[in-house]
């Protein structure tokens, strides 16, 4: 069995090799970065010696950290039936994914949008075009990580069933995956507060979306409750999900190998040493429960 891969979204403010040094902190072997304010539209300009020096660092798994994904801006909304902002969410994925591509990260973890109530099948067919195009402006390895969502706003995404949609509308590409966040799935009205939960959660994903697609893994608690519909992280153990819960899903032998990525505020500065470690022990704690 192959060493667990737990992290966290670290900063790369400063330059992206900063990144290297954050996520070596708070004692990650894989991490996540935005390449752009998650606020802005362009991804930050990476001068070539850097970008050269960043691979060179990820094929050295310096510090131990032996793979990135990369998140989106959350302005994208390819859902959006105004034009100009269809347009420029379109054109930010095309920059996001060739972002990730140059810095040899696995994925680009993607938030859909929002159909602001008027429903997936009102805005499948630009969602559609959008992934398509991308993948096709980016010839790379470099997938996409589709995240599931919390529901709130109308988000796309908030059952497996609109993930399965999407990935088939755009012709099943094995460069379409799937992240999965814990505080989403629960706030989104999925439980898994037992192990029998858990491996039903499992069960359904790999029946209807493929456990081949699952890339990622956000793992987070929750300040909302269980179906709120709210997007609401909490440090692990600390929300109404609960570490037995969390531990329950992340330790099901088929998301071994998995990458697990903490999205949690800490201190108000994202994940520290303490849930990083913190996540490892729920994984090793699940296991032994599950007699593994």
């Amino acid at each position: 069995m192959g060493e667990q891969l737990v992290g966290g979204h670290v900063s790369a403010a400063g330059g992206v090799m900063k990144a290297f040094e954050n996520a070596h902190a708070i004692g990650a072997n894989f991490f996540q970065i935005f390449t752009q304010s998650p606020r802005a539209w362009k991804t930050n300009a990476i001068a070539d010696e850097e970008i050269a020096n960043f691979k060179q660092g990820l094929a050295n798994q310096i510090h131990g950290l032996k793979g990135l994904v990369t998140h989106a801006s959350y302005l994208i909304n390819l859902a959006s039936t105004d034009q100009d902002l269809f347009n420029r969410s379109q054109a930010a994925l095309i920059d996001n994914l060739e972002s990730a591509s140059k810095l040899g990260a696995r994925g680009v973890v993607l938030h859909v949008g929002s159909h602001k109530g008027s429903g997936l099948d009102s805005s499948l067919g630009g969602i559609l075009s959008s992934l398509t195009r991308a993948l096709e402006s980016v010839d790379d390895s470099c997938q996409i990580f589709l995240e599931n969502t919390a529901g709130q706003g109308g988000s796309i995404g908030v059952s497996f069933e609109e993930l399965a949609r999407i990935i088939d509308g755009a012709g099943s590409s094995e460069r379409i995956g799937v992240c999965l966040d814990t505080q989403h799935l629960f706030a989104s009205g999925v439980s898994y507060s037992t192990i029998e939960e858990a491996d039903n959660v499992i069960k359904r994903f790999s029946e209807i979306l493929g456990i081949g697609r699952l890339g990622c893994i956000h793992l987070n608690d929750s300040k909302a409750p269980l179906g709120s519909m709210k997007d609401r992280h909490e440090n692990l153990a600390e929300g109404l999900i609960g570490a037995d819960a969390l531990s329950n899903l992340v330790s099901h032998p088929a998301l071994l190998g998995v990458p697990i990525i903490l999205e949690t505020p800490g201190d108000g500065k994202g994940p520290r040493r303490s849930d990083v470690e913190l996540a490892r022990e729920l994984v090793a704690k699940g296991q032994s429960r599950r007699g593994g």
